[in-house]
């Protein structure tokens, strides 16, 4: 899908950062190694299936767009090497394997292969580079078609108010995780280009702290007014009237509407629903996954307890530096997901436009995707 027909006013993210490259004519992709940010930006070449599927369940890249990309490449790296029919079933469950809860990994990986399968062994890898790169140019402009329809939300609140636009952010949802504009970032970032004034309260997001790190080192980069606050406090801030809307990113959304996103989203969405703010997600297409019926059935990722006992920054000397902030032996939960339910979502933001979130008006919106697992589960 060209980017043409999404969105007829199209252009690319004119930020200098990407976090993911394949470089003309090459058989590598370069991507931010987000674990030194906001600290270092540092690229790490990734060469081979191998270090694709390390960078992904290692969070040298993450965001549910982004590592279906990288997923996408990794699968073309390792039909680099071997394209045998049993070479590519490896590579695939390798890749997706990686990390359980954003569907599009899996997407990317399917359509990869579908596209490769078909083919003679010594034209598919060539075929999965093509299909990897336009998977990455449809990306970016999925995002900025969602970037067009979230900012008419964001005018529509300038025009019955004073001051800035205020918007709620929860982990990153940005070009970080993105192939370029971000999801829910995209009207920030398009409305701040217009001269539309934003303001953007940044929510921390324990424990890996993606808000802190990446979405407002993301922000700082692009000159767009935010504060930073503490994950705890964003009730407070809808209560005082504070937030005119919140905006969040999705890694997986079932065909009810229910929506998959970072711990602490559904948390926003009850605050938000209490204090009468506007809960939007922004949902490109890839993250719909029609075959489950609620968000009950999504797979949600359990992390490393460190993760929660121990916390990276940078010391007053200007090294990174890992400490404890829990008793040694302590016992932590990580579940790095949880899934609001489509009645507190106030709509959808989609590159097709706003939806409502339930099955109707999902499956109005995107009918092929429904018809492709009507197709699905029809063969068995």
């Amino acid at each position: 899908m060209p980017p043409s027909a999404l969105d007829d006013t199209f252009r690319g993210d004119p930020a200098p950062y990407r976090a993911v490259v394949h470089p003309a004519g090459s058989r590598h992709i370069e991507a931010i190694d987000q674990r030194a940010l906001p600290h270092a930006l540092v690229m790490a070449r990734i060469g081979d299936a191998d270090t694709a599927a390390l960078a992904i369940r290692k969070m040298w890249v993450r965001g549910a767009p982004l590592i279906g990309a990288v997923g996408a490449y990794g699968l073309a790296l390792a039909l680099d090497r071997d394209a045998s029919d049993a070479a590519l079933a490896k590579a695939h469950a390798a890749l997706d394997a990686t990390r359980p809860t954003a569907v599009n990994l899996r997407w990317a990986l399917d359509r990869v292969r579908a596209v490769v399968s078909a083919l003679p062994e010594r034209e598919r890898a060539d075929a999965a580079w093509r299909e990897a790169d336009a998977i990455c140019s449809e990306d970016e402009a999925i995002n900025h078609a969602i970037g067009s329809h979230g900012l008419a939300l964001l005018r529509e609140i300038a025009g019955r108010k004073s001051g800035p636009v205020n918007v709620m952010t929860h982990c990153n949802a940005g070009a970080l995780a993105t192939c370029g504009w971000g999801t829910a970032t995209a009207p920030l970032f398009l409305a701040h280009a217009e001269g539309l004034a934003v303001h953007v309260w940044i929510s921390e997001t324990r424990p890996r702290l993606q808000g802190a790190n990446l979405t407002a080192w993301e922000m700082k980069r692009r000159g767009v007014p935010h504060t930073l606050l503490a994950d705890v406090a964003s009730s407070l801030l809808m209560c005082r009237g504070d937030v005119d809307i919140v905006l969040v990113g999705a890694d997986r959304v079932a065909a009810n509407g229910d929506v998959c996103n970072k711990v602490g989203t559904y948390g926003k969405a009850l605050a938000a629903r209490d204090n009468g703010v506007p809960f939007y997600v922004a949902l490109p297409s890839p993250t719909l996954d029609a075959s489950l019926a609620s968000g009950a059935a999504i797979p949600i990722e359990v992390r490393s307890p460190d993760e929660v006992i121990a916390i990276t920054g940078r010391d007053a000397y200007g090294q990174t530096a890992t400490v404890a902030i829990a008793p040694e032996g302590t016992r932590a939960v990580n579940y790095a997901f949880d899934v609001t339910p489509a009645r507190l979502v106030s709509g959808l933001v989609t590159e097709r436009g706003v939806a409502t979130a339930d099955r109707n008006a999902i499956v109005a919106m995107f009918p092929e995707r429904f018809a492709v697992e009507k197709r699905g589960t029809s063969a068995g």
